[in-house]
């Protein structure tokens, strides 16, 4: 059955942004592609292929459910990350299929240990350090019990990676305590390092420090937001649109995913009426609105009540009335010709009109984050060029 609304990713457009990222982060850093919450909403099945086409080959999910979907679509070769969730009674699985995890507590080593000396195959997995964040991680008080531990059972483990996360890279508000934290992550490897414990990789760079700290960088970045073509924030942007290392005179990002849908009605409402539900919208003359299968149901706020817009004809359309569970309202007077079936933009361009993440997200007061996780896993996503 045709879907009310469609995404549409593009090929060329994470190819261009994979591409600027691996020539940012430099030859010697690991590229984790970072596909959480449904790949960004992008769709993790629809993604995964498309970035391993791109020359990708690790990926870090938030759970286990999202890792097993990865291993259900990945290529033999291509490594998978849990950073988050896993239950004790799921490491057998991970271990068995060679999915690397996070560790953060001595619950989780200690029957990682178990199951690995069970199995007789090796655990492989990412000390967390706590640094700063205060959410998950090792404090330097925990340390001495697991170093105990990986000690007395090099065996079982394989130190895939040591690990932490900044606390909101992407605002020069946190410069100083994204700067302390990497010092303390520094101090506390160099613990590990004096216990004679060397992980194969040293990692605690998101996109926004990727991209703002190089020294963040070490040898594997976990890039997520970037490669799906959205800045971190506007501070990230512009710091890397004016910075030295920076190759280029426009944005090298683009965005990947376009959002689309058709007319379903359109009709003709005489002045002084109230459009939709309530009484939010008066019209002031005859207006010609049209219905668009869309509603916040699918993720679109009904915050934009009276303030979005789409694209249709090339032209900005905007909502009027409230926004319904399934449909919205839009004003199309001054767009002469729309007609039911006629297809029109959320997200994406269209002629010489654009209307991007951002710029929906400003409207509705969201992160872009925020707004691509909300869209539905059930709205159909097609690869184009």
């Amino acid at each position: 059955m045709k879907q009310a609304s469609y995404i549409e990713l593009s090929k060329s457009a994470l190819k261009r942004n994979i591409r600027y990222l691996k020539k940012r982060l430099g030859r010697n850093v690991k590229y984790v592609s970072v596909v959480k919450g449904n790949a960004y909403g992008h769709g993790l099945e629809e993604f995964v292929p498309l970035a391993e086409d791109s020359s990708v080959d690790y990926f870090a999910v938030f759970d286990s459910s999202e890792a097993d979907r990865v291993l259900s679509i990945k290529k033999p070769k291509t490594d998978i990350m849990i950073m988050g969730s896993i239950d004790n009674d799921q490491l057998e699985w991970a271990i068995e299929n060679d999915i690397s995890f996070y560790i953060f507590e001595l619950d989780r080593l200690n029957h990682a240990i178990q199951t690995a000396k069970k199995m007789n195959k090796k655990a492989k997995i990412h000390i967390e350090l706590e640094t700063g964040l205060y959410r998950t991680g090792f404090e330097e008080d925990e340390l001495r019990e697991v170093i105990r531990l990986i000690k007395a059972n090099q065996d079982s483990l394989f130190i895939e990676g040591a690990c932490s996360h900044y606390a909101g890279a992407e605002s020069v508000a946190n410069y100083l305590r994204i700067n302390q934290q990497y010092e303390e992550f520094q101090r506390l490897m160099t613990i590990l390092r004096d216990y004679g414990i060397n992980p194969k990789y040293e990692h605690t760079a998101c996109s926004a420090a990727a991209l703002i700290y190089p020294h963040s960088r070490m040898d594997m970045a976990r890039i997520g937001i970037a490669q799906y073509g959205f800045w971190s924030s506007k501070e990230t942007r512009m710091h890397n649109l004016l910075s030295d290392d920076a190759s280029f005179t426009r944005d090298p990002l683009k965005q990947v995913l376009k959002w689309k849908t058709h007319v379903m009605s359109v009709k003709t409402v005489a002045a002084g009426k109230f459009i939709s539900y309530g009484n939010t919208f008066l019209t002031s003359r005859k207006t010609q609105i049209a219905a668009v299968p869309v509603g916040y149901f699918h993720g679109y706020r009904r915050s934009l009540s009276n303030s979005g817009y789409v694209l249709i004809k090339g032209r900005k359309a905007p909502i009027i009335g409230s926004i319904n569970m399934n449909m919205l309202l839009i004003n199309i007077t001054s767009i002469p010709g729309v007609k039911k079936g006629d297809e029109v933009v959320i997200i994406g361009d269209q002629g010489s009109q654009r209307i991007t993440v951002t710029s929906f997200c400003d409207v509705g007061n969201l992160v872009n984050y925020e707004l691509l996780a909300r869209l539905p896993e059930q709205i159909p996503r097609y690869i184009v060029a």
